[in-house]
């Protein structure tokens, strides 16, 4: 009798539980939602491997590159989620480029622990991020003209999620995505992320951040009705609207002090506002 092989992947078990924003929803297309899936879990089980603290940096490395060669084809049941992603990219015809610019992210999560400024942290978004929007618009036949909208989005989620999870970021993992000029300017250094609440000068930090997101928000506002799919144009304003409501939401709170998330009714609210927004555009 053979073994089973010994998985590579090491999932948390926070998939769903832990989003912000729709993940596979009700408004995607029944017969994409299995793809959709396929993906958030290949990006989650990828990104568990980059936050576990228990492996060394080469070994995430190695994790996560194996989970490149199983996306490309090569042989073995160690990494699950990679062999579902691989069998979702053959049946579905989409690029595997996105599946692997995750995992330059995530690569760049083992090694990489501080970003120097805005620039820097969206070059990171560029792939950590901007490849879910453009997964989704891929498996819906979306034309790419407008992939600087969904980029928009999608680096503002991460941004948003960053602004969320700095103390643990940085308690648990010593990883800082607040940019280093900002911090200076500010004429305080990453060590305050380690007290129970943000002074002035991480406040100003935030606020900035803050500022940039809206900008981001704003410049997706649009992407809604530039979609074709029903379906995912409605989950498309249902998450601008869900970004929104988050960023005002940072504004007044401190992620140092308490976990600032949302709650059941901006779910329903941002729906409520996003698929009536779009049905009168």
């Amino acid at each position: 009798m053979t073994a089973a092989p010994v998985t590579i992947e090491t999932p948390s078990g926070k998939w769903r539980d832990a989003e912000n924003f729709p993940v596979g929803s009700f408004l995607i297309r029944r017969d994409l939602r299995p793809h959709v899936n396929a993906f958030y879990r290949f990006a989650r089980n990828a990104d568990d491997i980059a936050d576990n603290p228990n492996l060394t940096a080469d070994e995430k490395i190695a994790r996560l590159e194996r989970m490149a060669t199983i996306l490309d084809g090569a042989p073995g049941g160690d990494a699950p989620a990679a062999s579902a992603m691989r069998d979702s990219l053959i049946e579905t015809g989409v690029t595997a480029q996105h599946c692997h610019d995750v995992l330059h992210a995530f690569r760049l999560d083992a090694v990489k622990l501080r970003y120097k400024d805005w620039d820097d942290l969206m070059a990171y978004c560029r792939y950590s991020a901007s490849p879910v929007g453009r997964q989704l618009l891929d498996l819906h036949g979306e034309s790419r003209e407008i992939w600087p909208a969904s980029d928009a989005l999608c680096s503002a989620l991460q941004v948003l999620n960053h602004l969320q999870d700095c103390a643990d970021d940085y308690r648990l993992l010593d990883r800082v995505y607040l940019p280093l000029e900002d911090l200076a300017a500010a004429g305080i250094g990453v060590e305050v992320l380690a007290q129970g609440e943000a002074n002035s000068g991480l406040r100003r930090v935030f606020d900035g951040l803050l500022d940039q997101t809206a900008a981001l928000i704003n410049k997706a506002r649009g992407l809604p009705r530039c979609v074709a799919a029903s379906g995912l144009r409605w989950e498309c304003a249902v998450i601008v609207q869900l970004a929104a409501r988050l960023l005002r939401r940072l504004r007044r709170r401190d992620p140092l002090a308490t976990r600032v998330k949302l709650c059941r009714s901006d779910f329903l609210g941002a729906f409520v506002v996003g698929v009536c927004g779009v049905g009168r555009g």
